[in-house]
């Protein structure tokens, strides 16, 4: 008798295997349940497990509607992720983009993200000690080779060194211990840095960091007097503290531990960007863009801390 002794898992199996143990479903599934309907009429809807499901493997593996129509056809995992059972109907696109919509008219996703950090707070993981604020731009689609023959009116370019880009920002306060999300804006790609910065902070912590590009913000009119803002010094003035002097080498330390601390918020902008592939946006208007930012924030917070998550579960 042959046996097929062939059981190594795929990368992306291994994955969902993980998110299915890290990500809260119950208290998500409750968090929705009032806002989706019971099917009285018409034909009986997908499970709302099935549709949120369905909702996050479209933000881990960047599946437009339609493409996540396809995948389930293609890809035996995804419905079993799903927990759609086999030969059963399928979620169409029509189904997924009015799941979206619904969570977009009801700000859910917002609500998931802090659902999500409630979780994290209680486990000790999202301390909200202190915040680092961070801003990145997100490429949005030049062309007007569309229906309404112009660019997204809602995204502007942006001057970033001597390149130009457009597209919006994603602006993020992070915990400064864990690199946590807990606050996001999105914003057009013409909005500067230090005008949202103090919009960033969650109102508990005493310390705030920022890069050079926060210059200023204390004193803006919207300032915490009761945050103490640690922001970058200008890279020329720094190049030029001369390292021989002890009070320069000095400043010059302090700024790398402030760097230490600031190089943290990247780490969830990796994730989204190379974990999940959101490198553009997918909708027109920012509304839709930054309620997926939301999500986006809250599977990444979950995809960092999942060791820690699952070891607890064990």
């Amino acid at each position: 008798m042959n046996l097929n002794l062939n059981v190594k898992k795929t990368r992306k199996q291994v994955f969902l295997e993980q998110m299915e143990q890290v990500v809260p479903w119950a208290d998500l599934v409750e968090l929705i349940a009032p806002y989706y309907p019971e099917g009285k009429t018409g034909r009986p809807p997908f499970s709302l497990q099935t549709m949120l499901r369905t909702h996050f493997m479209q933000h881990w593996f960047t599946l437009s509607d339609p493409g996540m129509e396809e995948a389930f056809f293609d890809t035996p995992l995804y419905r079993e992720f799903a927990q759609l059972e086999e030969f059963a109907r399928l979620p169409d696109e029509s189904t997924i983009l009015r799941f979206r919509h619904r969570l977009e008219k009801h700000k859910l996703s917002e609500q998931i993200l802090a659902a999500v950090n409630n979780l994290l707070t209680q486990r000790g993981l999202l301390l909200k000690t202190g915040t680092v604020v961070y801003a990145t731009l997100i490429a949005a689609p030049t062309s007007t080779k569309n229906k309404d023959k112009a660019r997204d009116p809602e995204m502007h370019s942006s001057q970033k060194g001597n390149q130009w880009y457009f597209g919006m920002k994603a602006h993020i306060g992070a915990d400064a211990d864990s690199g946590l999300v807990h606050t996001v804006r999105g914003t057009s790609g013409n909005v500067h840095d230090v005008v949202e910065g103090s919009s960033l902070l969650h109102g508990e912590e005493t310390l705030a960091y920022g890069d050079a590009g926060y210059q200023g913000i204390d004193k803006r009119a919207d300032a915490d007097k009761a945050v103490s803002w640690q922001i970058a010094m200008r890279p020329g003035k720094r190049k030029a503290l001369n390292k021989d002097d002890p009070a320069d080498a000095l400043i010059d330390k302090a700024e790398k531990l402030k760097a230490g601390i600031r190089a943290k918020v990247e780490h969830p902008f990796r994730v989204i960007k190379r974990q999940f592939g959101f490198v553009k946006v997918r909708y027109r208007g920012l509304k839709k863009n930054t309620a997926r930012l939301f999500t986006l924030f809250a599977l990444s917070n979950l995809w960092m801390v999942r060791g820690k998550l699952m070891g607890a579960k064990a």
